[in-house]
C-alpha cells in the first residue's frame, strides 16, 4: 500500500487513537468560524441515528482508513470544505446506537478548514439545516436528544471554552 500524504497539518500535541482490529470507530470535527461559533449539521428526520437532531461534521471510518483520513474525507463529503488542520483531540467516547451495529468509538477533533465557511455544500439527503452555534445559542443543540444525551452539546461547550487559538 502506497505511504499517505496529508494534505494537512496536525499540531505537535494532538493524539491520535489507534483503532484495535475489529472495532468499529467514527470520528467528528468540530469547525470554528473567523467569530469563535461552531459549525453544526441537523441530521434528516429519517435517519437512523439520532434523527432531526443536531451534529458535528463526522462519520464512520472505512476499512484501510486512518482516523485523520477519516475525518478529512467527511468534513469534505458533509461540507465541501477542505480540513487544512487539525488543532487538538477532544476525546474518545463510546456508543451504541438504537440501529443494531453494536458499540462504537469515537475520536473527536478540533479542526481548521479552507473553504466559503457561508456557503457549506451540504449533503441534503442525510442533512435538513445548518447553523453556526456560539456560547448564548448552545441549548439548541440538546433539540431532539434523549434526556443526559448531550454528547454535542458538551463536545462543542468544551471547544468554545478551551480553544487553543483565536478565532
Amino acid at each position: 500500500m502506497p505511504a499517505y500524504h496529508q494534505p494537512f497539518g496536525v499540531d505537535p500535541d494532538v493524539e491520535v487513537p489507534v483503532p484495535a482490529p475489529g472495532e468499529l470507530w467514527t470520528v467528528g470535527a468540530v469547525i470554528l468560524n473567523r467569530d469563535g461559533d461552531a459549525f453544526a449539521q441537523k441530521r434528516s428526520p429519517h435517519r437512523n441515528l439520532f434523527p432531526d437532531s443536531w451534529d458535528i461534521v463526522g462519520g464512520h471510518v472505512e476499512p484501510g482508513e486512518t482516523l485523520l483520513e477519516a475525518l478529512a474525507r467527511e468534513v469534505e463529503e458533509e461540507t465541501g470544505w477542505r480540513l487544512s488542520r487539525v488543532r487538538r483531540f477532544l476525546g474518545a467516547t463510546t456508543w451504541n446506537g438504537d440501529d443494531g451495529a453494536g458499540l462504537r468509538h469515537e475520536a473527536d477533533f478540533l479542526v481548521e478548514v479552507e473553504g466559503d465557511l457561508d456557503h457549506p455544500v451540504l449533503e441534503w439527503s442525510k442533512h435538513s439545516a445548518y447553523g453556526w452555534f456560539g456560547h448564548d445559542t448552545l441549548e439548541r443543540l440538546k433539540e431532539n436528544r434523549a434526556p443526559g444525551e448531550f454528547l454535542i452539546h458538551d463536545l462543542v461547550a468544551r471547544a468554545l471554552r478551551d480553544r487553543p487559538y483565536g478565532p
